[in-house]
């Protein structure tokens, strides 16, 4: 033990130096995000907001790879597996993150797979409804599904989607019932609920904000605590009189696990400054995605908390996946 202690403060100058050669040498070639949906919407969108920016701090090009397919599990499993040393990340967005270890049996990863390195983006959801629901506010919506039970009919972008899972919290909060009708993505959806073959899909604001605007259909709230820009007439559900149902969509960067510390925290250091460029929010602004940095460690916490919230209500609601 005396011997150790003798020689402790080598070691610890040894690995100081250790981390500040990985910071210094890191990056040494191009850094690859891979996405776990196609081209288009909100994940595709947040990993792009930090191309040009990370680019220019980095000194390395930082490239896109969409790996959609499997419910994320195969962009999840590819990064998981590859190399840790900070080239290769992932893109991770939550009803993938939290929703999939409930979901899906066998998955090609874990939780444990991946470090945190920073939140990056939000998106609220909108409650909205074809124009031939008698509602105009969300507390004669909910009176009127109570009346009508199995009247209904919700839209989703697929089985434990964000808006599958949303919608069976927002039934199992208020108390009603409707049927889940699931979809491919959402611009199917959302032409079924113009054509009012299904009447509510609660989705993120740009999948239907223009045809709330225009008329043909009806937001009846925001799902999170502030109003959307592009619908500054309609209230969040606590204004609306439902307090408790908050459902955010957000996207957050991981590296595989075993990345060395002094690298994830240069990329965390890096990632906060690109989001903080004003060129990065009024990019995010135009897409209608709220930036919301958060570091490793509060990540952390919340995929921990709502991987459990998700899991419980997957069960009380009997998902299963496809």
């Amino acid at each position: 033990m005396t011997r150790f202690w003798r020689q402790a403060p080598a070691l610890l100058a040894a690995l100081l130096t250790t981390l500040a050669v990985a910071q210094e040498t890191y990056p040494n070639k191009p850094i690859t995000l891979t996405v776990p949906n196609p081209p288009g919407g909100v994940v595709d969108t947040s990993a792009r907001l930090l191309t040009d920016p990370l680019t220019r701090q980095l000194g390395q090009p930082v490239v896109i790879d969409n790996k959609s397919g499997g419910s994320g599990n195969v962009a999840y499993g590819s990064v998981a597996r590859t190399k840790p040393d900070g080239h290769n990340l992932l893109i991770s967005y939550s009803a993938y993150h939290v929703g999939n270890p409930a979901l899906t049996p066998n998955l090609p990863w874990e939780a444990k797979d991946f470090a945190p390195v920073a939140l990056l983006t939000v998106a609220n959801n909108v409650i909205a409804v074809h124009p031939s629901v008698p509602a105009n506010t969300l507390k004669e919506f909910i009176a009127y599904a109570k009346a009508n039970p199995g009247k209904l009919n919700y839209a989703s972008q697929g089985t434990g989607s964000l808006s599958h899972i949303g919608t069976e919290i927002f039934k199992q909060q208020t108390g009603v019932f409707m049927t889940h009708i699931p979809y491919r993505g959402s611009g199917p959806a959302v032409q079924d609920v113009l054509a009012g073959q299904v009447q509510v899909f609660i989705t993120t604001p740009p999948s239907v904000l223009q045809h709330v605007q225009s008329g043909k259909l009806k937001a009846l709230a925001v799902t999170g605590n502030a109003r959307h820009p592009g619908l500054p007439n309609v209230p969040t559900t606590a204004e609306a009189g439902l307090p408790d149902f908050q459902l955010e969509a957000w996207v957050g960067l991981f590296a595989p696990a075993a990345t060395p510390p002094a690298v994830v925290a240069k990329l965390t250091g890096e990632v906060k400054r690109a989001l903080e460029q004003p060129e990065t929010k009024q990019r995010a602004d135009t897409a209608g995605i709220e930036l919301r940095y958060l570091p490793p460690d509060a990540l952390a916490q919340r995929v921990q908390t709502e991987t459990a919230y998700w899991a419980k209500t997957i069960k009380a609601a009997g998902i299963k996946a496809e």
